[in-house]
């Protein structure tokens, strides 16, 4: 008697957050990133991870991360340095430059230096970030395209993220991109709930997954 074939495994996005950081004892990104971990989202598997909030280390981690699952889309969610912001930011472009202008969870504090030496000044993001951005708001979830990532650890993971999509051949098609997040109720404000956000999360990774054209947006939409 021949086995029936074994299903195959649904594609994978790959959701990363990051660890507790600056005093406060959660990071709004990881809480989102973990609470989506194993749904199924446009036929596809979410994979949540844990990133440090560390220079170096991060992507180490990430490294191990993209070997392991084969990941179609990688997102990093982050909380960031300004903890002023309203709204989901969808990045538009990493910088190669890490410039700390505090130290990370291990102490570090690199100034001026390149995220990956030799390599290119910037990549932008290869998420349909307009699509999400009008999906997301569609969902009453505030969203906003922003210019900058900064260039503390969001932008690192974020920069490293898309010089391995455009670099590591077994990565080869995998579209993949970093969105900051705002702060938690009990944390400060401006905030979001944590229930709007994860929606918001979810909706914008089902747009990623079945947008392959960015839609053209007014100036004025974006922030």
């Amino acid at each position: 008697m021949v086995a029936a074939p074994r299903p195959a495994r649904p594609a994978t996005v790959l959701l990363t957050g990051f660890d507790a950081f600056g005093g406060d004892p959660v990071n709004p990104s990881w809480e989102i990133a973990r609470a989506l971990n194993r749904r199924r989202i446009a036929g596809h598997r979410v994979q949540a991870a844990q990133l440090p909030t560390v220079f170096g280390a991060a992507l180490a981690r990430l490294d191990e991360l993209l070997a392991e699952h084969r990941p179609a889309l990688v997102v990093g969610l982050g909380l960031g340095l300004a903890a002023g912001r309203t709204a989901l930011s969808l990045e538009r472009v990493a910088i190669n430059v890490n410039d700390a202008c505090i130290a990370d969870n291990a102490g570090a504090q690199p100034i001026d230096v390149p995220v990956v030496a030799g390599a290119p000044a910037a990549y932008f993001s290869t998420l349909p970030i307009k699509a999400m951005r009008q999906a997301i708001s569609a969902a009453g979830v505030p969203a906003e395209v922003s210019q900058t990532a900064g260039t503390f650890v969001c932008n690192h993971v974020f920069y490293g993220l898309m010089h391995r999509l455009a670099t590591v051949r077994r990565l080869a098609g995998a579209r993949g991109g970093f969105i900051h997040v705002p702060l938690l109720p009990d944390q400060g404000e401006p905030s979001l709930p944590l229930e709007l956000m994860v929606e918001g999360l979810r909706v914008g990774l089902r747009t990623a997954l079945t947008t392959t054209q960015d839609v053209r947006a007014e100036a004025g939409a974006e922030h």
